[in-house]
Order: C-alpha cells, then sequence, then structure tokens
C-alpha cells in the first residue's frame, strides 16, 4: 500500500487507521517497522497510532529514553527508538524481544539498526520525503501483517486524506 502524505495531519490520519485496523487478536503480538530518514513522521505516526488507542496521557518519543510502555487494558505498546544505538549489543540489552508477546504492539523506529536482535516484523511502514511532502509504504511481512493491510484496505478513513491507495 502506497500513501501520499500532504501534511502531519494525514500522517496522523495514517496512526490512526493502523490503530482502528490492527487485527483484535494478537496472540504472538505484532511489531510494527518504522523507517524513514529524520524528519518523514515516524514519531508522529506512532503518537497518532497510541492515541487512537487510547493513550490519554503525554505520548513521548523514545529518542532518548530508547523504551517507552503504555498499557491500555489487555494491550501493552512499547515503543522504542534505536536512533541512538551503535551496536547490536545495545539493542539486545532492552530486551525488546522478552516485551513481546501476547496482545503486545512494538512500534520500533529505526528498526535497521536492530537487525537480529528485534523480533521480526509483521508490517513495516517506510516513509520518505516528497518534496514538501512525504510518501508511506506499508508492506506485510507475514500473515498478520496482511491482515492488518487487509482491514487497512477496508478502512475509508483514508480516502479523503490519501489519493493513491493501491
Amino acid at each position: 500500500m502506497d500513501f501520499d502524505l500532504a501534511d502531519s495531519s494525514v500522517t496522523e490520519a495514517l496512526g490512526g487507521a493502523l490503530a482502528r485496523t490492527l487485527p483484535s487478536a494478537l496472540p504472538a503480538g505484532a511489531v510494527l517497522y518504522l523507517q524513514g530518514d529524520l524528519g518523514t513522521g515516524k514519531t508522529t505516526c506512532a503518537r497518532a497510532l497510541l492515541r487512537a488507542l487510547g493513550v490519554t496521557g503525554l505520548v513521548r518519543s523514545p529518542t532518548y529514553t530508547l523504551v517507552e510502555i503504555y498499557t491500555l487494558g489487555a494491550l501493552t505498546c512499547v515503543h522504542v527508538d534505536l536512533y541512538r544505538l551503535q551496536t547490536l549489543i545495545e539493542v539486545d540489552e532492552l530486551g525488546l524481544r522478552d516485551l513481546v508477546g501476547t496482545n503486545c504492539l512494538l512500534l520500533a523506529e529505526w528498526p535497521e539498526k536492530g537487525a537480529v536482535a528485534l523480533p521480526p516484523a509483521d508490517v513495516s511502514l517506510a516513509l520518505s520525503h516528497a518534496g514538501n511532502a512525504r510518501r508511506a509504504q506499508l508492506l506485510a511481512m507475514t500473515a498478520l501483517g496482511a491482515d492488518w493491510l487487509q482491514n487497512m484496505g477496508r478502512d475509508t478513513s483514508l480516502s479523503s486524506y490519501v489519493s493513491n491507495l493501491t
């Protein structure tokens, strides 16, 4: 799925749609990779997703804390930012594989820095600059990811924001 994101409100709408379309049963958890250069909207999208899932308090960027955990009833959301990490040992020491499990959603910014120390993605979201706007590409990596993106394809809330949902 490809999206044109004209501004941050559309990036937020994408995050909201990701939250609404997340499969309800997560027996092994779910992992969303957020990839892209600085300023492409990774944290904006993650913040909107967390808000749509029900986070009401402060949603911090995990750039300096590295890991932020939100408990939303039965669902636990773990938001990580690996930008500042230099080695796989540093990533492994975060214990992310131990945090992910039943009814857990892991949002991983800069996953390429985590490589094998990260659980594999169910969905990969690649954000990029497109002039003054942004582009987003969602790719399913697992059966759960395919279900998630199939749900996204049925979400009509994006039609007024997105010109090229494919």
